[in-house]
């Protein structure tokens, strides 16, 4: 299987869920390229607190892979707090990727895994250490029920002086499983994440890297995580910077807006501990642990084959969010961020131009379905109610191509701008913020979607343009190559100083919350602040309850 169809299966997987599932899929965000290629002609060795690794070096870089963070979540340990790995004696092979976590396959992609023993993370570094230890970036990969660290190529990052790690994390069920009496419930996979950020901190030297410079960083479901890290406690101290992208963490949700039949949500991402646990004890019974004793459903639970719980319909989706009112997020992280209550640490906080045309476009486009204007104006209906005639006044059908793309922007609008500004506004009120959008809305469709939608600047587009990817990058031209190379300058310089300014680049303004705040657009041969608020007619949308 090629990594391009492992990324088709990484953003496809959740939207096939769209109209069967309560819980809003998230694409995934994975890059369609593994760092396999052009691997390296030697070896190399570092020593971490639990043994040796052998990894690879090639001229440019040193990559290490399948290195174990924490110890197999199975058995007994299945639903619980990650514990450390154990030491082995010799020297460990880290030249191949390690497995990925539980997943199933979809119609896009045969990516699936049933191994627990799952949680490993990826290195790659220069070549040779610096006389001064590199700053170190930590990639959380998206969706939440597909992927892994392993179709993330960092070369390009670490050409600019970076150590990467790109981690596995528990995945859907097994990652955000809650129930009566379970500790932990509905955070086992920002646990894992937490786990892999404190092996860092303990090994980041070993690779040249400066555990006292760690930023986290992620996208979609990804940045959502970093998100909840800012908030949660159990976090603090495990990084100094953090970068979101497309981030869902001021997110709500209108009725329909991910689907149809999908249900509005206060909160996009976030769910009560509560409301987790009832999920999980509606999914015990399908899978017939129906004891009325928790414990004893538990043992019940995790006596059962990865394969059985994976066969459940859905089960992947439905707990494809975060739980919180417990010891690893004690409160909402939407309210903790709006009320000042999180790390203080620089962050750079970005979101795409369109957003939501990658769903409107695999919804209808790729599926052989219309979106006709009776689709629109019931769309429209169902989210805003009372108010459809205001917001059809605000974005009449004449005004787009095609009622697609008109319901695309009133989305992009009301949730992903409204939500991204809201974090940008809530951030920048107390930490240096950096603002941006990707306006690059020719930027290359890599996944194999049939038919001529225009996806513009779609969810997760700017990914390829961070991290080594050649199937899309074979697609750029000279002036999106351009771009690449500037994106990924700025986010080393940002990882390196808390800033993404250096000399050599365009300016980019910390955003000011207020009237005219600014966000520095990406696009080909264009950098730019515009007025985002402006753009995404988001007066419009603070008048709205």
């Amino acid at each position: 299987m090629t990594a391009k169809r492992a990324a088709a299966a990484a953003a496809l997987a959740g939207v096939a869920l769209l109209t069967t599932s309560a819980v809003p899929p998230q694409p995934g965000t994975a890059s369609p390229r593994s760092a396999d290629a052009g691997a390296g002609s030697g070896t190399v060795t570092a020593r971490t607190d639990k043994g040796e690794v052998r990894g690879v070096r090639s001229a440019g870089h040193r990559m290490f892979r399948g290195i174990p963070y924490a110890a197999a979540p199975k058995g007994e340990h299945r639903w619980a707090s990650p514990r450390p790995a154990s030491p082995w004696k010799g020297v460990r092979d880290a030249s191949e990727p390690g497995p990925l976590c539980p997943q199933v396959p979809s119609a896009y992609a045969k990516l699936a895994s049933q191994e627990e023993d799952c949680l490993v993370l990826d290195v790659t570094a220069p070549a040779k250490a610096a006389r001064h230890r590199a700053p170190v970036l930590v990639w959380i990969h998206g969706d939440g029920t597909v992927g892994g660290g392993r179709f993330f190529d960092a070369r390009r990052l670490a050409d600019r002086g970076l150590v990467v790690v790109t981690i596995n994390y528990r995945l859907g069920v097994f990652g955000g499983f809650a129930h009566p009496g379970l500790k932990g419930s509905g955070t086992f996979a920002l646990q894992d994440q937490q786990a892999a950020l404190r092996w860092v901190r303990a090994n980041a030297a070993a690779f040249g890297g400066d555990p006292r410079n760690v930023t986290v960083a992620g996208s979609s479901f990804g940045a959502a995580s970093v998100t909840a890290h800012l908030t949660s406690p159990a976090a603090r101290g495990l990084f100094h910077r953090a970068a979101l992208s497309s981030g869902e963490g001021m997110m709500d949700m209108p009725a329909g807006t991910m689907g149809e039949g999908v249900p509005a949500y206060p909160w996009y991402i976030w769910r009560t501990t509560r409301e987790m646990s009832d999920t999980g004890r509606a999914t015990a019974s399908a899978l017939g642990c129906t004891a009325a004793d928790p414990a004893a459903a538990l043992r019940c639970l995790r006596a059962l084959p990865v394969k059985k719980v994976l066969a459940v319909p859905h089960i992947m989706s439905a707990f494809q969010a975060f739980a919180f009112g417990n010891e690893t997020l004690p409160e909402l992280p939407e309210k903790a961020l709006r009320e000042g209550r999180f790390h203080r640490v620089p962050v750079l906080s970005g979101a795409t131009r369109d957003e939501h045309r990658l769903f409107v476009g695999l919804a209808y486009d790729a599926s052989g379905r219309t979106f006709t204007a009776e689709h629109y104006e019931q769309a429209v209906a169902t989210a805003f109610g009372k108010h459809k005639d205001a917001v059809l006044a605000a974005y009449p059908l004449k005004n787009f191509p095609s009622p697609a793309l008109a319901w695309s922007t009133v989305v992009t609008d009301r949730m992903w701008a409204r939500g991204t500004y809201a974090q940008h506004t809530a951030l920048g009120r107390h930490v240096p913020t950096y603002a941006y959008e990707f306006a690059d809305r020719g930027a290359p469709m890599y996944l194999p979607l049939p038919g001529g939608f225009d996806f513009g600047a779609y969810h997760a587009s700017d990914t390829p343009y961070l991290f080594e990817d050649k199937e899309a990058q074979a697609l750029f031209t000279p002036a999106q190559s351009r771009l690449s190379d500037t994106i990924t300058d700025h986010w080393a310089a940002f990882a390196a100083t808390g800033t993404p300014n250096r000399r050599g680049l365009p300016v980019w303004p910390r955003f000011t919350p207020g009237a005219g705040a600014r966000t520095h657009s990406l696009a080909p041969d264009r950098f730019t602040d515009i007025d985002y608020a402006a753009e995404h007619n988001l007066g419009f949308w603070h008048r709205m309850p």
